[in-house]
């Protein structure tokens, strides 16, 4: 049903327990885990150390994605693919799916409710808004199946 699966990782407890549920469906489907950590560049002040802080960004999304990485080949999921990219992040995934062909996005949520929901966005209420595939929203509590 599924060949490529597609997990973005900051690290946070909300990526994690979206992790275990993309490593699963891989498992299940025989697909290739995409896992992706979005360095937003625009979030960056522009000071002399920008590009510092950008340089540190990208390293602790290479460590994010090492850990998930890690943790796929653990659980016995052959096929891994990863990237650190770069743009605003919903649209930065959104380009890795049509760029890849991904065919389900497993995203965390940090399950914002009232205003911090609309003040804060979310990243992952744009891509299941935008997305031309299917989007599986997994808040912190989840735990796979």
């Amino acid at each position: 049903m599924y060949n490529d699966v597609l997990v973005p990782t900051d690290g946070s407890d909300a990526a994690d327990a979206a992790v275990d549920h993309a490593i699963d469906h891989a498992l299940r489907y025989d697909a290739t885990l995409h896992v992706v950590h979005v360095v937003d560049e625009e979030s960056v002040p522009p000071t002399p150390d920008a590009g510092r802080v950008l340089g540190a960004l990208e390293q602790q999304g290479r460590d994010a994605i090492e850990r998930v990485a890690r943790r796929a080949g653990d659980a016995g999921v052959d096929t891994v693919e990863s990237a650190v990219v770069s743009g605003p992040p919903h649209e930065a995934i959104l380009e890795y799916v049509d760029e890849k062909g991904v065919d389900l996005v497993v995203m965390g949520t940090h399950g914002r409710r009232g205003l911090d929901r609309y003040l804060l966005g979310s990243v992952t209420e744009r891509v299941v808004r935008l997305a031309d595939v299917p989007v599986l929203a997994v808040h912190p509590a989840d735990t796979a199946q």
